[in-house]
């Protein structure tokens, strides 16, 4: 961090001389809280990841945790399975009200070593959610290819409801997380419940949920895990999630439910749904491409810059409260940048659009606030959030073709020492420079870059 009270900074190793436009951050006034940001290392990549040599295994989760070299990620994303070995209910009690043969490895795919090895870096916020509930509990018998859970509205099934015993099973796998030390934060019990596939999947809709949300929240107390948050529902895109919302809504729910949460492949977030409950885009990806490294070169869906767009817009517009992109590390998959870091078993590759994450997590710690601003600078989306220290982070989002020169001036905060950094095609999270004068400061935002300021306030 660079106290520089009195420096006048040129930026002439990036040829900037540039107007100032000024923004202001209203320190007092708060929106959302936000929870962080983090990845998933669901459908066995976390065991995938445990495999690998101590060498690359490490700097693999340094990528993804450590907050001076990767993207201090906070938040991660456990898959509860429904089938066979993979779940903790493998087969069929008999009946909703027969005693469950449950099954605990201690090992759930690698997802309790990535928890632990996550928890070490201090991560506290665990999200466990069940892609389908086993196929005996299910209106098509498979927990594949869609169908409903036995009991919810409009569904009904010659063995019974079985809404109480997935609620119990929901609950033992948190208990079995509790023995393992990892207290499990989150929980949900839905992925895409608006999408049918030939993996893992269960149909609802917003009624049929809430036909099951209380049965749960009800399981969780009797269980003393009264502390686990409910969320619902990972619909595929943002408009299927304002529907889903609003049916939860309409119904009650906001008092079993802590979050809303959604997915990005059928529409990213980018509006405000009204509600008292938080909203975490929970799983975002590009699905379209190779594996690519590349921060900024057309625009493409793997590019870090794009990335840096979509956050920005999910955090500034739709007020999401965190940030969880698909996977974190995975081995040998160059066909894909549905992750953000690459290992071919030696050697360990970050993404553009790790950095672009790392811009925020990094620096914007849970229990932070963002905070009002007034103005705007052309082609930069800026956000500002005060952290739990004390701290104000603001997060310059340029992508424009043309730098620009931005001043933040802040009420009701007095800053006395100010840091920078930037990301861009030659910068990765890399320190700049910036001009700090009384309760203002300045720094240069480059085309197609993201720029994260901290402050720090007078004691």
């Amino acid at each position: 961090m660079f106290n520089v009270k009195a420096a006048v900074v040129i930026w002439a190793s990036i040829g900037l001389s540039l107007a100032q436009t000024q923004v202001t951050v209203n320190v007092g006034s708060t929106l959302q809280k936000i929870d962080g940001f983090g990845v998933s290392q669901a459908f066995g990549r976390a065991a995938e990841f445990q495999a690998l040599a101590e060498g690359p295994r490490r700097k693999g989760l340094d990528y993804l945790f450590n907050t001076t070299t990767g993207a201090g990620f906070t938040i991660i994303r456990n898959r509860i399975g429904s089938k066979g070995a993979d779940s903790i209910l493998p087969n069929s009690p008999g009946s909703p009200t027969a005693d469950p043969k449950y099954v605990w490895d201690r090992n759930d795919s690698g997802q309790v070593w990535f928890s632990k090895e996550a928890m070490g870096y201090g991560v506290k916020n665990i999200y466990a959610d069940a892609w389908s509930a086993p196929g005996f509990m299910k209106t098509n018998g498979n927990e594949a290819n869609g169908g409903y859970l036995c009991g919810v509205t409009g569904q009904t099934c010659s063995s019974g409801d079985w809404r109480q015993a997935f609620a119990n099973m929901l609950a033992q796998y948190v208990k079995y997380y509790q023995e393992e030390g990892i207290q499990v934060s989150h929980l949900g019990f839905l992925n895409e419940p608006d999408y049918t596939t030939s993996y893992s999947s269960m149909r609802s809709d917003g009624a049929q949920a809430a036909s099951f949300i209380p049965t749960l929240s009800k399981t969780l107390q009797s269980n003393n895990l009264s502390s686990v948050a409910l969320a619902c529902c990972d619909n595929m895109g943002w408009g299927t999630t304002r529907t889903t919302a609003s049916a939860l809504i309409s119904a009650g729910m906001e008092s079993y439910l802590t979050l809303l949460t959604s997915h990005n492949y059928n529409g990213d977030p980018n509006s405000v749904i009204s509600t008292r409950l938080k909203t975490w885009q929970t799983e975002a990806c590009d699905l379209q491409s190779r594996w690519c490294t590349t921060w900024y070169s057309n625009g493409g869906a793997c590019e870090g810059l794009t990335w840096a767009g979509k956050i920005a817009t999910g955090i500034l517009n739709a007020n999401l409260s965190a940030y969880i992109y698909w996977q974190g590390v995975e081995v040998n998959q160059q066909q894909a940048s549905s992750y953000l870091v690459l290992s071919d078993g030696t050697e360990v590759f970050p993404s553009g659009r790790l950095w672009a994450m790392a811009m925020w997590s990094r620096f914007i710690r849970p229990g932070a606030y963002r905070v009002a601003t007034s103005g705007s600078v052309s082609g930069v989306s800026v956000g500002a959030f005060k952290n739990t220290d004390g701290s104000v982070v603001g997060v310059l989002t340029n992508t424009g073709g043309s730098s620009q020169n931005v001043k933040l001036a802040l009420n009701g905060f007095t800053p006395n020492a100010a840091g920078a950094w930037l990301t861009d095609n030659s910068h990765q999270v890399a320190g700049v420079e910036v001009t700090l004068d009384g309760s203002a400061v300045t720094v240069a935002v480059p085309a197609r870059s993201v720029v994260t300021v901290k402050l720090t306030e007078a004691s």
